[in-house]
């Protein structure tokens, strides 16, 4: 068993997508960063990593078997056991997983790039650990878990907007007002005003999701902030977002 030593994670809870697992890069002063003293390291196949790094189901027993009880953080001074937490690798990338004492990977986090070296000069010349997986296990994405391909090159604060507009099309889909998906679609798309008239309601919607799922612009995140305004829980994610930018501009000035 290959062990690593004083790593810095960063964790995402909850995250069945990498990519809402930062890299380090986009690593913030709030994130509440926490150092391991000891954790395994495991060299595992490209299909197993890419189930540990993008699902939130069930990993392999042999796995959690080998890992039990072998990590150890560093708390106010004190070392406590972790029950399963390890390192996985499939030799391009890296992701690290705490189960918080259950049997699925809650908890995630990448690596600060000196110590994802380490990683790969560790199991270089090695042969991935062949745990046995359920081949009937199919991801699935949806509005509120999108394919990655919808994320590819968007920044966190991007990123967070875009599943906060996914999470008020959402409501909309399941509201108790038909008109307002066609006002919202005629918001996104004036152009088309006149044929949005004659669309049903969920004619509109359709085109309304296959039309913002797609990057992010300035007139997505028009559309999103008008889409949110009076929503307390949604606002408040809003504004979250951009008191960032504020401070980031503010910091730099």
């Amino acid at each position: 068993m290959l062990y690593m030593h004083d790593l810095w994670v960063n964790w995402f809870e909850g995250e069945e997508n990498g990519y809402n697992v930062c890299r380090f890069h986009e690593w913030r002063k709030e994130d509440g960063i926490e150092l391991i003293d000891q954790i395994p390291l495991l060299f595992v196949s490209d299909e197993l990593f890419h189930f540990i790094e993008n699902d939130l189901q069930d990993l392999p027993p042999a796995l959690l078997q080998d890992i039990h009880r072998k990590t150890y953080m560093k708390k106010n001074q004190e070392r406590q056991t972790v029950e399963y937490a390890a390192v996985v690798t499939n030799g391009k990338d890296v992701v690290v997983f705490d189960t918080i004492g259950y049997t699925l990977p809650v908890k995630k986090s990448r690596l600060i790039p000196r110590q994802e070296r380490l990683v790969f000069e560790m199991v270089q010349g090695k042969i991935p650990e062949p745990y046995y997986m359920d081949k009937n296990i199919i991801k699935e994405h949806h509005i509120l878990s999108l394919d990655p391909r919808k994320m590819a090159g968007l920044t966190r604060r991007e990123r967070q907007l875009k599943q906060l507009l996914m999470m008020a099309l959402d409501q909309l889909k399941n509201s108790d007002h038909p008109e307002e998906v066609r006002y919202w679609l005629t918001e996104w798309d004036p152009g088309q005003y006149r044929s949005i008239k004659q669309f049903s309601v969920q004619e509109a919607w359709e085109r309304l999701y296959k039309g913002t799922c797609s990057g992010w612009s300035t007139v997505h995140e028009e559309l999103c902030k008008k889409m949110v305004k009076g929503q307390p829980f949604f606002e408040t994610i809003w504004q979250g977002e951009n008191e960032r930018v504020s401070q980031h501009m503010n910091s730099r000035n």
